[in-house]
């Protein structure tokens, strides 16, 4: 009898355990086969000059995945420059989707702020090796390349220079000169002054700590020292065929005729061909005299990248935008629209990027530039010793010491 029971007992309880997984199994299918009702609240930061562009391009998301969830897609000025600092100053409140420059990458994988990109082959073999180089943290992916053109380059007019001409920075500012002109390049960015010291042996760039600099731009050793660069700025500072001027300053210039030349990058090439009209012209970078020889400029070169922030709380939806914002049809609208260099390999090949006289001066300048990886603080330090040139140095500080100072400043901890 106790037999019987027991058998009844354990047979009733497997009945209410049935019961239950059929009841928990059946739930569970309601609430995977239930669409989510949830609006797909997303934020996009980009460039203030990208606006009707990623207007068109997120028309184009929504579109492409109508009655695939409801989307509320908010677009936001932010500058790529200083997209990091806005968005660390509150990671979980911060754009979903951002556009950035790539010398930020580093930090933001560091603070978290991104992880790595899903499925990353697809996105490395589509795009260009050194852009793909560019969004990579030790060969992790972290960010989608979205344009190969954060670069510098030399923009002249041909009514006043030949292709000969335009070989020597020299040669350039002395044509300006005879004509009441100037060729501007900017100082007050270490950005650009890097492209001085580039090629003399002297070096500067990222310790292995990811956030302290190495600078050897004070060197008394070597075939080229510090104080010949120096020496050779202030020659340059003082001709009257040179400007230092900011963007703002060269596209005003360029404007009213007094800059007929000047060092500058892709995002004014629109600007400058509808000034000069069929006079436009773009190269690489000139050489400039440096302890008797002709130095050869370099340049930094840059990525403007998209990433997806780690907090957002529609990830997976953010990371599509984002792969729809850098796509090979985009690219090519982003440069139709905004004369921007595409990373895509079949953007970038394409006959009408291929014939842009900006991007084809990029690619030439490619040959002599690095990618930028810099900590904090190397601007401050560059800016406050060019500035000292550019004023004839009232104080009579010696070069070197001058150059001691300055990579002090930048090799502090």
């Amino acid at each position: 009898m106790k037999r019987k029971i027991r058998l009844w007992l354990s047979l009733f309880l497997l009945a209410i355990l049935m019961s239950g997984c059929q009841k928990g199994d059946s739930k569970l299918l309601e609430e995977e086969q239930k669409p989510d009702s949830d609006t797909v609240n997303l934020t996009v930061w980009g460039a203030e000059e990208d606006e009707e562009l990623l207007s068109q391009i997120i028309d184009g998301f929504q579109s492409e995945y109508s009655g695939q969830a409801e989307f509320s897609i908010t677009y936001m000025p932010q500058s790529e420059s200083k997209c990091m600092d806005a968005l660390m100053a509150d990671l979980e409140q911060g754009a979903d989707v951002f556009a950035f420059a790539d010398d930020q990458l580093n930090a933001l994988v560091a603070a978290g702020a991104l992880e790595p990109v899903e499925n990353p082959e697809s996105f490395k073999q589509s795009n260009l090796p050194e852009a793909v180089l560019a969004a990579s943290v030790n060969d992790t992916l972290y960010a989608l390349p979205l344009t190969a053109d954060n670069g510098y380059f030399l923009y002249y007019n041909k009514q006043y220079f030949s292709e000969e001409d335009i070989a020597s920075f020299d040669r350039m500012q002395d044509i300006a000169a005879e004509h009441g002109k100037k060729v501007s390049m900017e100082w007050s960015s270490g950005w650009y002054v890097y492209s001085l010291f580039g090629s003399t042996g002297l070096t500067v760039g990222l310790n292995d700590d990811g956030i302290t600099n190495y600078c050897t731009w004070n060197s008394t050793e070597g075939e080229i020292k510090g104080t010949d660069v120096a020496q050779a700025m202030t020659a340059m500072a003082g001709h009257p065929g040179f400007i230092s001027t900011d963007d703002a300053g060269f596209l005003e210039g360029v404007k009213n005729d007094t800059i007929i030349a000047g060092i500058n990058g892709v995002w004014n090439a629109v600007a400058v061909e509808e000034t000069w009209g069929s006079n436009f012209g773009a190269a690489k970078l000139p050489s400039y005299t440096c302890a008797g020889r002709e130095v050869q400029m370099t340049s930094f070169s840059g990525y403007k990248l998209i990433g997806v922030n780690a907090y957002s709380k529609h990830r997976k939806w953010a990371a599509r935008l984002a792969e729809w914002i850098a796509n090979e049809k985009n690219q090519k609208l982003r440069f139709q629209m905004r004369g921007q260099g595409p990373s895509n390999r079949n953007a970038a090949s394409s006959e009408e990027v291929q014939n842009s006289p900006a991007i084809a001066a990029l690619l030439e300048q490619a040959e002599y530039s690095c990618l930028q990886r810099i900590g904090g603080n190397f601007w401050e330090p560059v800016s406050v010793f060019t500035a000292n040139i550019l004023e004839g140095n009232p104080a009579g500080e010696s070069l070197q010491e001058q150059l001691d100072t300055m990579v002090e400043g930048i090799t502090a901890p």
